[in-house]
């Protein structure tokens, strides 16, 4: 029997909050705080109703006996299609890039979710999930709902992957977001 590792718990934690979107009490953190003033900015300044936004969606993955859980932060429905994705990670955003994409790649059976946003809080980066590319800088480069809309109607999806491709992208995700730092 393979034996299954979970990380231990390394945050400071100062009692719990009420999540933004959903009124659900969650564990008050550094990065759950941040999770929240990520949502407030995606509703208050870039005006996409609540309704649109769904919060910790996951992935579970297991490989090379290492179960892990990836979390989507943000998921952004518009017009009932996955649009974009939004993972927080603090620190560098350029190690979270491939890990966005492969999750975007995979969460929904039916097709790729078209764009990726990784950010820190602070920068951010705007992702197209085919090519990978990098669209936009900083935090401004999250589309806002009206500009969303349009993109949604300029792209034409691609198919889900399955197989072998989904696998490759379920490793890349599992390996990016395992947690070393804490067994």
């Amino acid at each position: 029997m393979e034996e299954i590792r979970t990380p231990k718990p390394h945050h400071l934690i100062y009692g719990t909050l009420k999540d933004y979107l959903t009124g659900e009490e969650l564990t008050d953190t550094d990065d759950e705080r941040t999770r929240q003033d990520l949502s407030r900015m995606i509703v208050e300044d870039r005006g996409y109703p609540r309704d649109t936004l769904q919060a910790r969606l996951k992935i579970e993955t297991f490989f090379t006996h290492n179960f892990v859980t990836s979390v989507i932060d943000l998921t952004i429905t518009l017009g009932n299609q996955l649009f974009m994705i939004l993972r927080y990670g603090p620190g560098s955003l350029v190690s979270r890039e491939r890990a966005a994409i492969a999750a975007a790649r995979v969460l929904f059976p039916d097709y790729c979710v078209p764009f990726a946003v990784v950010t820190n809080g602070r920068d951010a980066e705007l992702l197209d999930t085919r090519t990978g590319k990098i669209l936009g800088y900083g935090l401004e480069s999250i589309p806002d709902y009206e500009t969303g809309k349009v993109m949604l109607e300029s792209i034409t999806c691609f198919p889900s992957y399955k197989g072998t491709q989904k696998e490759k992208e379920l490793r890349i995700l599992n390996a990016f977001d395992l947690e070393r730092c804490c067994y």
